[in-house]
C-alpha cells in the first residue's frame, strides 16, 4: 500500500473563536491558524498543511493510493500475504 497526498475539504469541521481582534481557527479542537479582517478583506495565516481558497478550507493529508485493496503488504515472490 502506498500513500499519496490529497487535498481534503475540511470546511464543515472548522470552528473559530474571536480573541483580540482576530479569529482563531480550529479543526476538531486543534488550532490551525488565524483569520484577520482588514481593508483588503480576510487574511489567513494557517499552519503548514492547510490552505484557504474561495471561502473553503483544505487540509493536505496522506491517503492510501488504493484504499479498496483487501490485502496489503503481500510478498508475492515468497508466496505469503
Amino acid at each position: 500500500m502506498t500513500l499519496k497526498k490529497q487535498r481534503i475539504d475540511v470546511t464543515d469541521h472548522i470552528t473559530g473563536k474571536f480573541v483580540n481582534g482576530q479569529m482563531n481557527l480550529f479543526l476538531d479542537n486543534q488550532p490551525i491558524g488565524t483569520m484577520t479582517n482588514g481593508e483588503g478583506g480576510s487574511k489567513f495565516e494557517l499552519k503548514n498543511g492547510f490552505e484557504a481558497n474561495e471561502d473553503r478550507f483544505y487540509q493536505m493529508a496522506d491517503v492510501p493510493d488504493k484504499p479498496d485493496e483487501k490485502y496489503v503488504d503481500c510478498d508475492d515472490e515468497n508466496g505469503w500475504c
